[in-house]
């Protein structure tokens, strides 16, 4: 089921995780990524990234452990 969410109607305990491709990131990002080549970042609603995380379960248990509502976008 796809559908639209309005993450700024959720308030600000919701942030969003999404893919990202580690070259596209900055070298210094890059370097810490290892042999990763996806990483997730973590973004509040106004689209501040909060977090770089190795994986989309890690992304979601980091938003949980602060209290956060994490959502996957594409």
């Amino acid at each position: 089921m796809n559908s639209k969410v309005n993450l700024e109607n959720l308030g600000a305990k919701a942030v969003y995780v999404k893919a990202v491709a580690v070259a596209e990131l900055p070298e210094a990002v890059r370097e810490q990524a290892g042999e990763l080549t996806t990483i997730f970042a973590v973004h509040n609603a106004k689209g501040e990234q909060l977090a770089l995380v190795a994986n989309r379960a890690m992304a979601f248990e980091l938003a949980r452990k602060n209290d956060m509502r994490p959502y996957t976008v594409h």
